[in-house]
C-alpha cells in the first residue's frame, strides 16, 4: 500500500497519546474512589461492573481514528479486478473460388456478412482477430476488442490463387495459444472458419493442422458457404476465359470440426452463430489495478464512530 500524503501518517501519534491519557485517568479515578470509599462496601453499592464494556466505546473510536488519519493520507492498494476473457478468430477463406456468385453477390461477400452477424452478435468483452487465406494464410487483424477494425479488416479482405486451409488453421492455432490473462494462464479461445471447404495448397493439411488444435484444447466451428452450381471463370491464353466448376467440399471442414470437438454448419443461421460464442467457455481473469482505497477508510471510520457511540449511550447514557 502507498500514500499520497505520507506526512499525514504522523497523526497516528495521537492514538498512543490518548491510550497513555486514558490508562492514566482510570488510574486516578480508581484512586480517587479510594479516598472516599471502603472497597470492601463497593459490591453492595454497585450491580455488576461493567468491566470490558467499560474500554470497548473507546476502543472502538479509537480504531476509527487511526482510518480517518490513514484515510487523509489517501491511500493506494494494487487490487485485483475480475474480467472475462476470451478470444475469437475469423478464418476467411478468400481463394478464387470464393469469388463464385453462385451464392449472392459473391461466397466471399457472403462470408463478410456472416462473419459481421457473428461479430455484431459477440459480447463486447471477448477479443477478436482476423485470418485470410488464399495461396497462404496472413493475419488481417491481431487479437483486439475493436469491433471497428475487425470490419474494416474484412472489407479490406480480397481473392487470390491457392487455398490453404490447413496453414491457416495453424496460424489460428498459434496466435490463440499465444494469448495470455494478467494472472498468466490461457483464456479460453475458439476458430472460426467460414470457407467453401477447399484445400488445393499449403504446407500443413487440414488434419494436421486439426490435431494442433485439438492439442491446445482450441475448437474449431467450421461455416461453408456455397453450393454444387458454383463456378468461376478462368482466364486462358489468347484472352479467352473458361468456366471451372468449383463446388464446395464439406467433407474437409467436418472433419476437422470433428477432431477438435467443434461444429459444423452447412446453412448457419444466427441462432447458430451464437453458439460459437456460448461454447467459448469463457471464466473470470483478473487484472491488477492501483486504485485510490480511501474511501474504504473514510466509510469505516464513520460506521466505527457511530457505533462506538451508539455503544456508550446505551450503556452508559453518554457519549464519550
Amino acid at each position: 500500500m502507498t500514500f499520497e500524503w505520507p506526512l499525514a501518517l504522523a497523526g497516528l501519534v495521537v492514538v498512543p497519546v490518548l491510550v497513555a491519557l486514558y490508562l492514566l485517568r482510570e488510574r486516578r479515578t480508581g484512586d480517587y474512589a479510594a479516598r472516599f470509599t471502603t472497597p470492601a462496601l463497593l459490591p453492595n453499592l454497585v450491580d455488576e461492573s461493567p468491566r470490558w464494556r467499560r474500554h470497548l466505546p473507546l476502543a472502538i473510536l479509537l480504531v476509527a481514528l487511526s482510518a480517518m488519519v490513514v484515510g487523509v493520507a489517501r491511500p493506494h492498494a494494487t487490487v485485483k479486478v475480475k474480467r472475462e476473457q476470451a478470444t475469437a478468430i475469423l478464418v476467411i477463406d478468400t481463394s478464387l473460388s470464393m469469388g463464385a456468385t453462385d451464392v449472392r453477390p459473391t461466397r466471399l461477400d457472403a462470408a463478410r456478412q456472416e462473419a459481421r452477424a457473428f461479430l455484431d452478435s459477440l459480447p463486447s468483452k471477448y477479443r477478436v482477430a482476423v485470418i485470410g487465406f488464399a495461396g497462404r494464410a496472413y493475419v488481417a487483424l491481431p487479437p483486439t476488442d475493436d469491433r471497428d477494425l475487425a470490419v474494416s479488416a474484412l472489407r479490406n479482405l480480397h481473392t487470390a490463387e491457392g487455398t490453404s486451409l490447413g496453414d491457416a488453421v495453424s496460424l489460428a492455432t498459434r496466435i490463440a495459444g499465444r494469448q495470455r490473462a494478467s494472472d498468466g494462464s490461457k483464456p479460453p479461445a475458439a476458430i472460426v472458419v467460414i470457407s467453401d471447404g477447399a484445400q488445393l495448397s499449403g504446407r500443413t493439411s487440414p488434419a494436421a493442422a486439426a490435431l494442433r488444435a485439438r492439442q491446445a484444447h482450441i475448437p474449431v466451428y467450421a461455416v461453408l458457404v456455397g453450393t454444387e452450381d458454383g463456378a468461376i471463370n478462368v482466364p486462358l491464353p489468347g484472352g479467352f476465359q473458361a468456366q471451372m466448376r468449383v463446388p464446395p467440399s464439406p467433407e474437409t471442414l467436418r472433419s476437422v470440426t470433428q477432431v477438435t470437438r467443434g461444429r459444423f454448419f452447412a446453412a448457419p443461421n444466427a441462432a447458430q452463430l451464437r453458439t460459437v460464442y456460448q461454447r467459448l467457455g469463457s471464466r473470470l481473469g483478473s487484472r491488477k489495478e492501483d486504485r485510490e482505497v480511501t474511501d474504504l477508510f473514510a466509510g469505516g471510520s464513520a460506521a466505527l464512530l457511530l457505533l462506538g457511540g451508539g455503544l456508550s449511550a446505551l450503556w452508559f447514557r453518554r457519549v464519550p
